[in-house]
């Protein structure tokens, strides 16, 4: 069977989609299968020209906003370099990005379409203050999932808590399963170790839907109340410079250390003792998993996939979005506390080896496939 992996950024790019996709082939290798995956590099920008019609909206009454026409600029240039690049069939083609779905069905209209939402473009632009809530962007990025519905032969997505915030916007939320991300234990080699402070570690773009500034303030409590702890910001983005002076401000820069970005942090997140990141959305959550499969103890917000994936007080600590106070409480638990610390981390590691394996994605993306097998 030829499968057709459609991502939207190089599978070497940062974030959930790549935590699973490119490690897929490996496991995909036999006579059965042939599985090749496909992306839009960034040097591909302005090449398209092709008029875009969808079937279930006109996107032209958008048109006057800046985003929706980029939007519209980067379908045409992954088009034109599928049209440029692929020139043999396939028997199913996944898609892991709206622009990569429709545009591999425009393309390709007789090809079944797998089309997996893995999360919110327009909750992040909202979020990190680009656009604002049921405004021209927000309205045409919500219409896409009613086209991709309209376009695909099978809609996923990452967590329950997703569809449920997709079913507004589609017509039978019922039938959108759910594919957790899985990730590849091999990569994540827990490492016994006995900081004598306590060391955090989050890893994320720096943007503010990813609450760092609450982070702070929840950090300035923390040396407030005579704790000890050092902090460690793996990532990069926008409001970097921003998050630098805040954290001089609160009086925690010498306590804070930011790394930027790095390829693998899975190398050196054993090494630390407590993986923290409030989002204020989360569709689900990688580096959650990831930091449970380097037996970290995990504090998150109680929001999206992280709710999913962490029981409250079982194998990981939740707390309520924007409140620095009720995050600085459950640091201070598993900082006092190396044992609950420890305890939260191997019911955490247990969980993500059992519902997050890449193994269990596979299994359940083969069963899915094969319902696409063509006939003899």
């Amino acid at each position: 069977m030829r499968l057709l992996q459609a991502l939207f950024f190089p599978p070497e790019q940062p974030g959930g989609v790549s935590s699973m996709i490119p490690y897929l082939q490996e496991r995909f290798n036999s006579p059965r299968w042939e599985m090749e995956l496909f992306s839009l590099p960034k040097r591909i920008r302005n090449k398209g020209s092709e008029e875009i019609r969808f079937d279930t909206f006109d996107w032209t009454q958008y048109g006057e906003s800046p985003i929706v026409q980029k939007y519209i600029q980067t379908f045409r240039d992954y088009l034109w370099w599928i049209k440029l690049r692929i020139h043999k069939p396939y028997d199913l083609i996944h898609a892991h990005h709206p622009i990569a779905g429709l545009a591999m069905k425009k393309a390709f209209p007789a090809t079944p379409l797998i089309q997996t939402i893995h999360s919110s473009y327009e909750r992040e632009l909202i979020l990190n203050g680009k656009i604002e809530e049921n405004g021209l962007e927000h309205r045409f990025l919500t219409s896409l999932y009613g086209e991709l519905e309209h376009a695909a032969d099978c809609m996923l997505t990452v967590s329950e808590s997703f569809r449920t915030y997709m079913s507004p916007y589609v017509k039978s939320p019922e039938k959108i399963g759910i594919v957790p991300n899985g990730f590849d234990e091999k990569r994540f080699k827990p490492i016994p170790h006995e900081n004598e402070v306590p060391q955090l570690v989050t890893v994320c773009r720096l943007v503010p839907a990813k609450g760092i500034d609450v982070l702070f303030e929840a950090c300035c409590e923390l040396k407030k109340r005579g704790h000890d702890y050092v902090l460690h910001i793996i990532g990069d983005g926008p409001i970097r410079s921003e998050l630098e002076e805040l954290a001089q401000q609160l009086g925690i820069y010498n306590e804070t250390i930011f790394y930027g970005y790095t390829l693998h942090p899975e190398e050196f997140v054993p090494f630390f003792d407590i993986f923290v990141l409030p989002s204020r959305a989360e569709a689900f959550g990688s580096v959650f998993a990831e930091a449970a499969l380097s037996s970290l103890a995990l504090v998150g917000t109680d929001v999206g996939g992280i709710s999913e994936q962490i029981e409250d007080g079982v194998n990981g600590l939740l707390v309520p979005k924007d409140n620095a106070v009720a995050l600085a409480d459950a640091l201070e638990k598993v900082i006092q506390d190396p044992l609950y610390r420890y305890e939260l981390a191997r019911s955490a590691s247990e969980k993500a080896k059992t519902e997050y394996s890449l193994r269990r994605s596979v299994h359940m993306l083969k069963k899915l496939y094969l319902k696409f097998e063509p006939a003899n």
